[in-house]
C-alpha cells in the first residue's frame, strides 16, 4: 500500500457517520436536516497559523476547533467534517496528527465524512483544510446588530496572543497560556445557548477590535468599545499586566475564539459564566475606542489580516 492509502485507511476509522460510506466513495451523502444547514471551511498553514515546532496532535486539535468555532457563532451543532490534507515528508508527523485528529473529533462528536489527500513537494510548508458541517435552528448573522445593542464577549481575551509568545520561546510562561494558542476551545454550548437571544454573533479569530469592526460594518453601524471592560484572565494579567498597552495587545492579538455578540439592552441572556459587556452599537460607521471616560486613538493594526503589511 502507498502512504496515501495507509493514511486514508487510518482516516476511515474516524469516518463513523453513515453518510461517509466508510470513505469508499468520492462524496458524503447527508439526509435532509431538520434545521438550517451551516457549513464553514478554514485552513491552517505552517508558519501562518501554527509553528513548525507545535506538536502535530495540537495542530489537529486546532484545525478542528477553529472550524467548530465558526459553527458555534451560528448556534450550530456539528454533524460532520471533510478534510483536505497535504502529506509531508515525515510519516511520524502524519501519524501523530491522526492521533490528535481522532481525539478532537471524538471530543466534539464530529465524525469525519470524507475529503482528499495530496502529496506535498519537498520543503513545502504544511497546509491543511477542514470543512465543518452543522445544523442550527437559529443561526444569527454577523450583520444583525441594531442601534443601541450592547456588544458582549463570552470570556477572556488575549491569552492566545501571549501563548504564541511562549510557544515561540520569546519568554517563559504558564502552560495554560501556551495551550490557549495551541489548543483553542470552540464555544459550542455557549453559541447554542445564546443564539436565540442575540441579534448578531461571530467568533473572535483575527482580533477583538477587527472582528468587532467587521460586525459593525456588516450591520451598517458604528461601534464603541471600552478597553477597561475587556476581560483578561488572571494568568494574562500576571504575565503581561493590566495597563492600557496590555489591553490593546490583547484586543488585537487574535486566536481567542471567544464569541462576540450584539444583544438588545434589555435582552435576557442565559446565565453563562464569563459573559462581559464591552461596548455599544450606534447609528453611524466605524470603530471608536475608550478607556473608561478617556478617548483612546485606534492602534495602527486592529488585528490580523492575511496579506496586510
Amino acid at each position: 500500500m502507498s502512504r496515501e492509502s495507509d493514511f486514508i485507511a487510518a482516516l476511515a476509522r474516524l469516518a463513523t457517520h453513515p453518510a461517509a460510506r466508510g470513505l469508499a466513495d468520492d462524496a458524503a451523502v447527508l439526509p435532509p436536516p431538520a434545521a438550517d444547514l451551516v457549513l464553514t471551511h478554514d485552513m491552517l498553514v505552517e508558519g501562518v497559523h501554527f509553528l513548525a515546532t507545535d506538536p502535530p496532535q495540537d495542530v489537529a486539535r486546532k484545525l478542528v476547533a477553529v472550524n467548530l468555532s465558526d459553527l458555534a457563532a451560528k448556534g450550530a451543532t456539528p454533524i460532520g467534517a471533510l478534510m483536505g490534507y497535504g502529506l509531508g515528508a515525515d510519516p511520524a508527523w502524519d501519524r501523530a496528527f491522526l492521533d490528535g485528529l481522532e481525539q478532537a473529533l471524538a471530543r466534539f462528536a464530529t465524525p469525519l465524512l470524507g475529503g482528499d489527500t495530496v502529496a506535498m513537494p519537498a520543503g513545502t510548508p504544511r497546509a491543511i483544510g477542514l470543512t465543518a458541517i452543522g445544523t442550527s435552528p437559529c443561526a444569527p448573522a454577523r450583520s444583525g446588530a441594531k442601534p443601541g445593542d450592547r456588544l458582549w464577549v463570552t470570556g477572556p481575551i488575549g491569552d492566545a496572543g501571549l501563548g504564541l509568545r511562549i510557544a515561540r520561546g520569546d519568554r517563559p510562561g504558564p502552560d495554560v497560556l501556551r495551550d490557549a494558542y495551541r489548543r483553542p476551545e470552540p464555544r459550542l454550548a455557549e453559541g447554542r445557548a445564546l443564539a436565540p437571544h442575540v441579534h448578531a454573533m461571530a467568533d473572535i479569530s483575527d482580533g477583538l477590535l477587527i472582528d468587532a469592526a467587521r460586525m459593525a460594518a456588516a450591520s451598517g453601524l458604528a461601534v464603541a468599545i471600552d478597553l477597561a471592560a475587556i476581560p483578561l484572565s488572571p494568568e494574562a494579567v500576571a504575565f503581561a499586566g493590566d495597563d492600557r498597552a496590555a489591553r490593546l495587545a490583547a484586543a488585537t492579538a487574535g486566536d481567542d475564539y471567544q464569541l462576540l455578540f450584539a444583544a438588545a439592552e434589555d435582552a435576557t441572556l442565559p446565565p453563562l459564566p464569563g459573559l462581559a459587556p464591552i461596548g455599544r452599537f450606534a447609528a453611524g460607521s466605524g470603530l471608536s475606542l475608550g478607556d473608561g471616560a478617556e478617548v483612546v486613538p485606534l492602534p495602527a493594526r486592529l488585528g490580523y489580516e492575511h496579506g496586510a503589511s
